[in-house]
């Protein structure tokens, strides 16, 4: 199969440190080439990701990130390049509502984050000739009257990281320096469980930056620790070698990669029952879920989790080569629809399901 894909013009794929979708969209990238599949990458010209790119593009743009113009250009580019193969992926907002997109290559595209009512409408005019994907049945259950064609959970690369021991007696907080993570929650977590806390958090807004001055800041040195931004590899190795993740958010996140990360090196998750998080850990086994005050008490009871359990909850539902036979499942059946007619999402997740019974 030819499988284009396209992301925005804003972040590498992989991304340096932080970007969920660009992380997704590299892992995706990645397991379809190992699955024999050609795939062509729409990206930023200084991406890393080993499948090639489509020619023609720029360096990446973080302070362009949200401006129209920078992504209409891009993707316009982008299905230019992208004539030819059997099925393009967008993972832009803009570029499935591109009027001049090519008309014999039918187009799916991933909602990656949570929707505004404004944004729904979007998705809902997208519906008539786009397959979409929600990232969890949290999330699909949240977007009312929009044609969803699959639930596709993430998945990340094994490969890349390693199972940590857990010994380094401290738990962390991986995430955006933001109320809805839950930062200070997962302050109030450790510290009333006794438990020191290290973090690693994006801060580059203004209002991130605010967050840390006036919030976080004043905490720090209480057993609190602030590392700032991580590479994967730093990152990797401070998940490994803590007791827990906490991620207490406060926002029902769609998905939540930092979690199956987490589980990826062997180390339990302790989180709100909030968005995706029941999808991804499992109550008692590999973490807890429960409100702050519960949270305290489960931060004792990690020690008795077992790591591999943990790990291999990654491995059996969330491994990037899970994540691309999904997606190659949905691809063939659209490509199938589109050759014999529009078929429309909600119809197409409808036969899905009946296939599973």
């Amino acid at each position: 199969m030819r499988i284009g894909l396209i992301v925005g013009p804003w972040f590498t794929v992989p991304p340096e440190k932080y970007g969920g979708t660009e992380r997704v969209v590299d892992a995706l990238a990645r397991a379809l080439a190992d699955a024999g599949h050609d795939v062509l990458l729409a990206t930023a010209s200084d991406s890393t990701c080993p499948v090639p790119q489509v020619p023609g593009f720029g360096p990446s743009e973080p302070e362009e990130m949200g401006l129209s113009l920078s992504e209409l250009a891009h993707v316009i580019r982008a299905y230019r390049g992208l004539r030819g193969v059997d099925i393009i992926h967008d993972h832009t907002l803009a570029g499935p509502l591109y009027a001049h997109r090519p008309m014999d290559v039918p187009v799916v595209t991933t909602i990656h984050g949570q929707l505004s009512p404004q944004a729904a409408n979007l998705y809902r005019d997208m519906a008539r000739d786009t397959a979409i994907i929600a990232i969890s049945h949290d999330q699909c259950s949240r977007i009312p009257n929009v044609e969803i064609s699959a639930v596709i959970h993430h998945g990340i690369d094994l490969s890349a990281v390693s199972v940590g021991r857990g010994t380094g007696g401290y738990a962390c907080f991986v995430g955006r320096m933001c109320p809805d993570k839950g930062l200070m929650e997962a302050v109030t977590i450790a510290q009333e469980a006794g438990v020191p806390l290290k973090i690693a958090a994006k801060m580059h807004t203004p209002d991130e930056q605010e967050y840390f001055r006036d919030v976080v800041q004043p905490v720090l040195g209480q057993g609190v620790e602030f590392l700032g931004e991580l590479s994967d590899p730093e990152k990797f190795e401070l998940m490994g070698d803590a007791i827990a993740l906490i991620n207490p958010i406060q926002w029902h996140e769609p998905f939540g990669l930092v979690m199956i990360e987490a589980l990826a090196t062997g180390t339990p998750v302790l989180a709100t029952p909030m968005g995706a998080a029941p999808e991804i850990v499992r109550h008692g086994i590999t973490g807890f879920l429960g409100s702050p005050r519960e949270l305290v008490a489960c931060l004792e009871q990690v020690p008795f989790l077992s790591r591999d359990a943990c790990r291999r909850s990654v491995e059996e539902s969330f491994s990037s080569a899970r994540m691309a036979a999904d997606h190659l499942d949905l691809y063939a059946k659209v490509i199938e629809q589109f050759s014999a007619g529009p078929l429309s999402g909600r119809s197409l997740l409808q036969e899905n399901q009946r296939q599973a019974l």
